[in-house]
Formats: C-alpha cells, structure tokens, sequence
C-alpha cells in the first residue's frame, strides 16, 4: 500500500471516531438536559404531604405518572387538564363513606371532610341549637364512621286540668235523719298547667312544670242531713259485736227485721242508729249484737260487752 492510501485511511478512520464520539456526547448531553427540566410538585393526599419529582404535563399525566389510585367519589384539585409547572399543588381528597343516624332515619353517606361537622355540612345536614351529636363536631372522621344525630324538640305546652270540688254538709234537725238534701251541687273547677316538655328523636322523654294558674274556682257541695229522730220504746241491756256485714247493723231476739234503733253507750254517751238485720243475741240481759263496725263507734272491741239504751226509731 501507498503512503498516500495509508494517509487516506487514516483521515477516514480518525473522522468516523470522532463523529461516533460527538454523536454519543449529543445523546448524553440530551439526557442530563431532561433531567434537569423534572419539576418538583407538591403532594397532598388526604392530609398526608408529600415533594414529588415529576416531568408530567398535566394534573392527569401525573395522576398515571405516580400510579394514583383515584375512586369515583375522590376528588382531584385542580381539575385533571390543568398544566402543571415547578412547585405546583396538586390536592386529592379521599371520599369516606359513613352512616348517620339522624333522628329515625338511616344514611349512608360520602364525606370529604376531616371531621363530623363538614360531613354534615357537605351532606347539607342541619342541626338544630338543642340537637345532640355523637361523636362530637369537632372529632375526626374515618371510613366506617358512624355518626348519631338526636334530634331534640323543647317546647311549651299548656293543658287544662279538673280541680275537684270540697264536700261539705250541714244538719236540719227538723229533717228526718234518713233525709238527705243538697243544698249546692258541686262543680268542678279548670286549672291551666304550663309544661316544659322535652323530646328527643319524636319521643317524650321529660316533663317540668313551669307554671300553673286557675282558670275556674271549683263551687263546694254542701249537702243538708236531717237529724230529727222521733223515739219510741226504750230498752236497757248488754250489747255484744260480731263480724257479719261490716255496716251500721245488729241483731235483736224480738224487734222486726228492718227496723231502726238508736243505740247509746250509757258509760260514755255515744250513740249510733242501726238496722235491725239479725237475730240474736240469747244469752241473758243481752238485747243487742252489734255488727262490728257499728260497735267501735260506740265502745271499745276489747271490751266485749258494754251497757246500752236501746231506743225504737219511729220515723
């Protein structure tokens, strides 16, 4: 070979090195300008923040860039074809599905806030100033939460009310005792009764009074008993008791069955009139066996026996 075919080859052989050395330097040099485009974007996931290195374009490109796991109900600021430079933020909030009980209703709901009163406020759930919450407004909230609204009602009622009306009676002693009248017939009164009354969910759980004030007076009954007793036949004795009817009875060996006898205890003055229902009793100087009751308002049970008058009522 030539010294002129050797030069020739060489030039060539120098030429094609060089190229393949500037043609990789280009490639790297394209790499590391690459590199240095990357913007630095600002992460906020639920609350948790994080700097992310990222050549993305847009919010979406992004999204698929870190393997995101959006839901349907998530939510993505700014929208997804929003352009995205250096030291963009990019926010997503995690929807957390919950269940309220508000009052007697159920719902299943999806919230985005970080604590129970924006869940209701998202879900457009108003409360009332007297309404209990549980978990209190200001608790976190949690997918599964579970949130317990009690509604309470306070309100005034006012009810109209009977008052009974007093019995009194008065004696006529040109009555016969058996005559009863009445003088003034009673008449109930009205009474207004103001309630506090407190609700929670529809259900009465508590009841004050607040006020009470009358409406109508009640009118007292007075009744009018006879007490003209004409006497006739009188008898003297011994009185036993003995449990038959639990009334004013007693029984006698000779007096007819319905009549009427005014007893008195001549120890201490007191006397009953009582019917005659019964016969007995037989043992000697006994003219009387008072039913219990009639005997206790004239003497002492423990006593057994008493001395009695017995007068015959004629009228």
């Amino acid at each position: 070979m030539s010294k002129l075919a050797s030069f020739i080859i060489g030039i060539i052989l120098f030429l094609c090195i060089n190229f393949n050395a500037f043609a990789f330097w280009g490639k790297e040099k394209e790499k590391v300008n690459f590199g240095q485009g990357a913007k630095s974007v600002i992460l906020n996931d639920d609350g948790l923040i994080f700097e992310v290195k990222t050549g993305a374009v847009t919010v979406a490109d992004f999204l698929a860039e870190q393997k995101l796991d959006i839901k349907d109900k998530d939510a993505v600021f700014p929208g997804r074809e929003t352009k995205i430079f250096s030291n963009s933020a990019i926010t997503l909030n995690r929807a957390k599905k919950i269940t309220i009980f508000d009052g007697q209703e159920k719902k299943v709901i999806y919230t985005w806030g970080k604590k129970t009163e924006d869940a209701l406020s998202e879900n457009n759930i108003k409360l009332g100033d007297d309404d209990i919450v549980s978990p209190p407004l200001n608790s976190p909230v949690q997918g599964g939460s579970e949130i317990d609204i009690i509604r309470v009602e306070i309100k005034e009622e006012k009810v109209l009310k009977d008052i009974d009306f007093k019995k009194t009676s008065e004696e006529d002693d040109k009555l016969s005792w058996q005559t009863t009248k009445i003088k003034q017939k009673g008449i109930k009164g009205k009474e207004e009764i103001t309630y506090k009354v407190i609700s929670h969910n529809g259900k009465e759980i508590s009841r004050k009074i607040l006020e009470r004030s009358v409406v109508q007076e009640p009118t007292t009954e007075i009744t009018v008993q006879g007490t003209y007793v004409k006497l006739g036949k009188a008898s003297t004795g011994a009185a036993t008791w003995y449990a038959f009817r639990g009334g004013l009875f007693a029984a006698n060996p000779w007096l007819p069955i319905g009549s009427f006898v005014k007893v008195t205890n001549t120890d201490n003055g007191k006397s009953v009139i009582v019917k005659i229902n019964d016969r007995g009793p037989f043992g000697k100087g006994r003219i009387l066996d008072l039913d219990k009751v009639a005997f206790q308002k004239i003497g002492d049970l423990g006593a057994g026996v008493i001395n009695v008058k017995m007068e015959v009522i004629l009228n």
